[in-house]
């Protein structure tokens, strides 16, 4: 018998008003990317808008045996990076496959 599984992805636009340049918003998006990886299991990476100073794309991606676990990984993930102060989630997109 073959094991289904289901994969979730979320795409989500993030404003950081505190970046004043690049680097400061690539040390804001990289450590919200790294502390995503610990503490989810979950892959995640900065797929758009990488030479705006106050604007980011993050993409993540969620494999799970059912739909429902998967949708609530998702869950989470955004109420985390909601809970951040130093980024404002102002776009959001998530697919199920």
């Amino acid at each position: 018998m073959v094991d289904l599984f289901r994969v979730a992805i979320c795409l989500l636009e993030l404003h950081i008003p505190g970046a004043t340049s690049l680097k400061a918003k690539r040390r804001v998006i990289k450590s919200l990317i790294q502390r995503l990886r610990n503490r989810f299991n979950v892959s995640v990476t900065e797929i758009g808008n990488q030479d705006l100073w106050q604007r980011a794309e993050l993409g993540m991606a969620v494999v799970c045996h059912n739909g429902a676990g998967a949708d609530s990984i998702i869950e989470m993930l955004t109420a985390y990076v909601e809970q951040e102060s130093s980024v404002e989630i102002i776009g959001s997109r998530q697919e199920n496959y």
